[in-house]
Parts: structure tokens; C-alpha cells; sequence
């Protein structure tokens, strides 16, 4: 489901902090109430107008509903129906939006270990932003889910960062494993494809 926010983030021209924002909110909804209660398809658009407007990018509700449609002509969904989802699930989250990421910390970490270059900067970006795919933003803290991107990008990159990670007197037994669920994870994304996925999500009339 995931994916399908990062598309209508695309359309509505969305920050990448907008996006991560509205995939807590989904992941900590689903921790929560059941697929039967809430609808995925009015879930996922409306988890993007909740985060657009708590990061400060509000977004019209009805330009929300024209893009879905532009992706999927059979939505049939309305403005009122999102604005109607948007109150449950506030009530859902007890109101709780505020959510920590871990971009704010990545260009002063990269500095602080020497590996500021725009290429380092992209791939630990990108790593980061795929973790949002996965349930590691339910289960660790963001700079821990930080550290283990950084520690994967610096083995892509060959970087020796045994000596900063050293210094940061972090558990390194529970950063590696984190690095291990992501791995992990684009291990098992390569048997999924998108046509898998939109194979699957068509046969739920999205």
C-alpha cells in the first residue's frame, strides 16, 4: 500500500516528509483496526491529506480526490467520504501525528563521519526512504533506523566506518540488526513486481 501513497505523493508534488508522515500514520492505523474496518483505498489518500496538512504542505482535499482518480478511474470514493475517514482515524491515533523521522539527522551524521559526498548522501537517502515500506518505523527509533542506513550505504561505498560507529557508543549488535531486516527486505522485494502488485490490488477493484 505503500506504493500507492508514494504515486499520489508524486502527482500532488509532495515533500518525501509528507509521504514517510502518511505511511506511520497508515502502519500505526493497521496496528490498531482491521482492512474490513477501514478501507485501504479511502485509508490511503486520506492519510496523505492528514500528513500534508500536520507537516505544514496542505493540500485541497477535492485536488486529493481528482489525482486518485487520475491513477484510478474507477475510485469511487468522494471528498466527504475522506474528510469523514480523516476524523476516525484522528480518533484511531488518539490525535497522536507528531512523528519523528530520520532525515532531520542525516546530513550532520554524514558530516560528523566524514562521508558528506552528494553520492553518499543519495544512496543513504534513497535506503532511508525504503525503509518506510517496511515495519521498522513501528519498531525502532529513528536514529537507530538512521545509523543501520549509513551502515549500509558505507559497505555499498566500501567506507570503513568502524572507528566513527565506535565512537557513537551505540548498540551496534541491534544497528546490525536493523541493517539485517533491510537487507532482508530487498532480498524478498525482488520476487515482488509491480504488475504482481497491481495484479493483486485490481482484483480489490482499486
Amino acid at each position: 500500500m505503500t506504493t500507492y501513497i508514494w504515486k499520489l505523493a508524486q502527482n500532488l508534488k509532495l515533500r518525501q516528509r509528507v509521504v514517510a508522515s502518511a505511511v506511520t500514520y497508515m502502519r500505526r492505523l493497521y496496528t490498531r483496526k482491521s482492512l474490513t474496518e477501514f478501507d485501504p483505498r479511502l485509508v490511503i489518500p486520506t492519510c496523505l491529506y492528514l500528513a500534508s496538512k500536520s507537516e505544514e504542505s496542505t493540500v485541497q482535499a477535492r485536488l486529493v480526490i481528482f489525482f486518485i482518480r487520475k491513477l484510478y478511474d474507477k475510485y469511487r470514493y468522494e471528498v466527504k467520504d475522506m474528510l469523514e475517514m480523516e476524523m476516525k482515524i484522528l480518533e484511531a491515533l488518539n490525535y497522536h501525528l507528531l512523528v519523528f523521522h530520520p532525515y532531520r539527522a542525516l546530513p550532520q551524521l554524514l558530516q560528523d563521519s566524514g562521508m558528506s559526498d552528494i553520492n553518499m548522501i543519495h544512496i543513504t537517502w534513497g535506503i532511508v526512504n525504503d525503509t518506510y515500506k517496511t515495519d521498522l518505523i513501528l519498531m525502532h527509533p529513528p536514529h537507530l533506523i538512521l545509523l543501520a542506513c549509513i551502515c549500509i550505504a558505507s559497505v555499498l561505498k566500501e567506507n570503513d566506518t568502524t572507528a566513527w560507529f565506535e565512537e557513537l557508543r551505540v548498540d551496534m549488535n541491534l544497528v546490525k540488526n536493523i541493517s539485517m531486516e533491510i537487507l532482508d527486505f530487498y532480498d524478498n522485494s525482488k520476487s515482488v513486481t509491480e504488475e504482481r502488485i497491481n495484479a493483486a490490488l485490481s482484483k480489490l477493484n482499486f
